[in-house]
This record gives structure tokens, sequence and C-alpha cells, in this order.
């Protein structure tokens, strides 16, 4: 009698949950995306007294530095500038590793759990493996989310904090990805650059065909627009420890794909791991390495043409991109440690490597997110270009200081002859004092929408946006745009209505850094 009544109430709920609209849950903020940019946000907030809930698209939250990025990438920016909530963050990473103030060099499974132990300090409720499919809008102000999953969220202020950009482009916010040309905003470093010196390595196969990821030269001309953005790879995290997971063979194995890596082992035996792969110790434990992709390599981590389409791809298309990333890259691992083709001595060196046993271990201690450095861009209230991080650095609207250096990886590979080969689209400009960013490169333009921000697909030119994409920088954005959502939702205003000198002074007395006396700056602490 018992199991029967028990599979009645089975069915009746079954029957409410099939046919009944899902109910709508209720937020002052929703923040989409649980990169560090997004958890600094929901925290920023839910202190300011805020309810928040933050909707994640994996199953963990941290983005990059939860999945291979250790750093704060302080060697080529100026570290004083990382003030208020991210600060703290990076404060309570060296209190974890006994240290009496803030690390910059950290380990992915350490910055996890201190992300998480913000977001339940904060009461932050976390949804994961949500998608956003559609927003509802009532003139200029968005109403609800509605997720893959059916589930729907209703708030006062909305923030994207995705590495793409899909809460910002389905509420009909303008943007755009790629380069533009450098006459557009008037920027020396913009379009597409020749920079680099030619690679002796065929970018075509033994029938002359070009290879696969390579375009030809004839088709690009200097400083012009292009629709395609940086290469993307994983960042590996690798150990010669005896516990390490030696790299598995992916289903999808082709070592056709590395006949550029064949070509060039063959002309040159002497060849080391290092040389194809960069690692870099930071200050993890003794054997354990982050990895990238290597600028200069014949072949390395990145996958170029992989990810031309990916900014604007639906969910299917992007996933069938992360597992084309994927199998490049375990493809090439295993390749490099197993191919008769390797020479002795590169392939046994690579066999001492495997996957660090600690991290990403729900996942095969794979890296959950593909390094997806630039996607798309809001074309917003303000767009900061070239010039408002070399030229004119203060800002009236000023909530942060940006001091990365300028910094695009490659975009795209360039046949010049039949026997040689360019990496095109690097930028390496250094920056020696910081700049202000405007509040306004955080809010769409207010005929389009009225209670977003946007703090890590900025607006921004891609010169511009090249400083700002690193996740300390996307922390800092994150931070002020938490706090600045708080005040709209408390005052009932839009985002781009709130009075500037009352949101700097909040930012202020939470400790965030926002101006600088540009003319005296002087490397040091020369600011306030």
């Amino acid at each position: 009698m018992k199991s029967i009544l028990a599979l009645c109430l089975m069915l009746v709920c079954w029957t409410f949950q099939s046919f009944s609209p899902h109910q709508a849950t209720t937020y002052d903020i929703v923040v989409y995306g649980g990169t560090p940019s997004g958890v600094i946000a929901a925290v920023a907030a839910a202190r300011e007294g805020a309810r928040v809930v933050l909707l994640e698209q994996t199953r963990h939250v941290g983005g990059l530095n939860t999945s291979g990025i250790g750093t704060a990438e302080s060697e080529h920016m100026i570290e004083e500038t990382i003030s208020g909530l991210p600060l703290e963050f990076y404060q309570r990473l060296g209190k974890f590793y006994g240290l009496n103030g803030p690390t910059f060099y950290f380990e992915s499974h350490v910055a996890e759990k201190t992300f998480l132990d913000l977001l339940k300090e904060a009461n932050v409720t976390v949804a994961y493996d949500v998608f956003v499919q559609s927003a509802t809008k009532r003139g200029t102000t968005i109403q609800s989310i509605t997720l893959t999953n059916g589930n729907r969220y209703t708030g006062s202020v909305f923030i994207d904090a995705t590495y793409e950009g899909d809460l910002m482009a389905k509420a009909g916010v303008s943007h755009t990805h790629g380069r533009e040309n450098r006459e557009q905003y008037g920027e020396s470093l913009a379009g597409v650059r020749f920079i680099d010196t030619p690679i002796d390595a065929s970018p075509y196969d033994d029938n002359g065909k070009l290879l696969p990821g390579f375009v030809e030269r004839s088709t690009l001309t200097e400083g012009q627009a292009s629709d395609r953005v940086m290469n993307y790879n994983f960042r590996l995290m690798m150990s010669t420890h005896a516990d390490r997971r030696p790299f598995p063979k992916p289903a999808a194995y082709n070592p056709k794909r590395y006949l550029l890596l064949t070509r060039l082992l063959k002309n040159h035996p002497e060849t080391k791991l290092r040389d194809i792969i960069d690692m870099y110790a930071w200050n993890y434990p003794k054997g354990k390495f982050e990895t990238n992709n290597k600028q200069k390599a014949v072949i390395s981590l990145g996958h170029f043409g992989g990810n031309v389409d990916y900014p604007e791809a639906d969910y299917n298309r992007r996933k069938a991109i992360y597992d084309d990333h994927k199998a490049w890259t375990l493809g090439l691992m295993y390749y490099l440690a197993n191919d008769p083709s390797v020479p002795d001595a590169l392939r046994q060196e690579t066999a001492s490597y495997g996957f660090s046993a600690d991290e990403f271990t729900d996942n095969e201690n794979f890296p959950y997110y593909l390094y997806v450095r630039e996607a798309r861009r809001m074309i917003g209230a303000y767009i900061q270009t070239q010039k408002d991080i070399l030229d004119e650095r203060t800002k009236p609207d000023a909530i942060c200081l940006g001091s990365h250096w300028i910094d695009s990886h490659h975009v795209q590979r360039v046949a010049v002859s039949k026997t040689q080969f360019v990496n095109e689209g690097r930028i390496w400009e250094s920056i020696t004092q910081p700049y202000e960013v405007s509040y306004r490169a955080l809010t769409p333009k207010p005929n389009e929408c009225t209670n977003l921000l946007v703090p890590v697909c900025v607006s921004a030119s891609h010169v511009g946006f090249c400083s700002l994409r690193v996740e300390s920088t996307w922390m800092q954005l994150g931070n002020s745009a938490g706090i600045a959502a708080a005040m709209a939702v408390r005052q009932k205003k839009a985002v781009q209505q709130l009075a500037t000198r009352e949101l700097q002074t909040n930012l202020r007395q939470k400790g965030v850094i926002i101006s600088i006396n540009h003319q005296t700056w002087n490397g040091t602490k020369d600011i306030k």
C-alpha cells in the first residue's frame, strides 16, 4: 500500500514538474558567469546587503584561475594597483601558504577553495551547469532570464561576467569581436600585425595543400581589420611526481595533425619539451608546473584556426570547439610521449611528466575551462582604446586601475612561402604607469539596456581589451561592478544614472584604488 501511495505521489510530482511552467526565482542581483570577476562581483554586491545569485556554466567557480592560471600576472603589471576585494582574495591565498601578505602565485584547487569560502561567507546562492537561453526585457530593462534547463531568474540588476558575453548578446546589447583596423580608433597597434620572424617550416602538406589552420599571406594587409580572435589553449597542470596521471590517448587521436612537429623533430632531434610548450614553476610545490602555448614554437598547445567561429557560436558548436581543442591537446602530449617518430630523449622527457594528480580531480585531472582569451566585446557607453592606456590615462568616472602590458597572443598562422610561415597578431607593449578605467566601459548604451553591467567582455577596442583581459584586472572590474549594482538596487536607478562621486566614494571606502596622479607617477605607490 505504501509503495502504491509513493508511486502516486511521484506521478503527481512528475506531472506538476512536466506541465507547470517554471516559477521565476527572484534576487536583487543576478550574476551570470562564475569567473573570478563574477565571483568577486557577487561577493562585493552581497557584502553591500544585496540578495545575489551566481549562475555558473561549469561545475566549478573560478574560471581560468581554477583551470590552470595560477598567477595574478603581477610580473607584467604594477601589483600595487590591485586593491579592494581582489587584494583580499590574494591575501587569503597568502595566508593559506603561510605568508604575512598577499601572494600572486597559487594552485588552482587552492584558488577554488578560496573563492568558495568568499561566496559562502557572503551568503551568495550558486547554481552550476546552467546556460542562458533568453532574456526578457521591458523597454531597456531586463525583467528575467531563462536558462536552457527551463529555470527562470528575475532581478533588479544583472551582471554578465562570462568570457563570452552571452547574456549581454541575448539582451540585445551592441557588441563586436576580432580586431579593428588602425584607422577606426587611431591605434598604431591595431589590426593585422606582421612583427614576428618567419619560421622555417613548410605550411603545406606533401601534396602541396595548405595545412589546416593556415591562411595565405596574399589575403592579408598590414593594419587591416580581422574578425579572428587570439588563439585558445588549455592551461595544463603537469607534474613529475610519482602519482602523476600519464597522458592518455584521446579517442580522436590522429598523429597526422602534428605533421609540422614530425618535420621539426626530423630536422632537429635535439628539441626539448620546453621548446614546444611553455612551463612555469612559479611558487608551486617542486615538480609541479603550469603550462601555456609557446609563442614562437613551430607547434604548441595553441590550436590555431580551431576557434574561428567561437565568439558567436551556439552552445552545441562551442562544445564541439571545446572537444576539438581537448583532442588537439591530449593528442599532442600523447604524441610527444609515445610516437615512434619522436626522438628517444624527447619521448622519455615528455613521459616523465603527466597531469598533476591534485588538480581537476573530478575531470581526469584535465582543466575545466578552455582558455578563451577573447570572444565578444561590448560596444558600450564608452570604449577604452589604446589612447586610454598610453596617453589619456585619467577618467572623471574612474572605478579602478589597469596596468597590465598590452598583450595579444598570436591570432593566426600565415603561409609566407612554400617553406616558411609566420605567427600573426602578437602585441607585447610594456606599460610603466597605470591608467584609470571608466565606469561607462562597464555599462551598455542607455538606449539598449539600463540594468546590466559587463565587467569581462568590457567595452573596449581589441587593443584596449588586450591590457584589461587578465583575471586580476577583471576582478577589479567585477568588484566595482558588484558595488555599483548594489547601489543601483538600493536607489532604484538605472546603472547609467548612478552619481559618479557617490560611487567613487563608496569604492574608496571599500579600499578600491580608483585614481592616479599620472604626472607624478614614478612606478612605486603614488596612487590614491
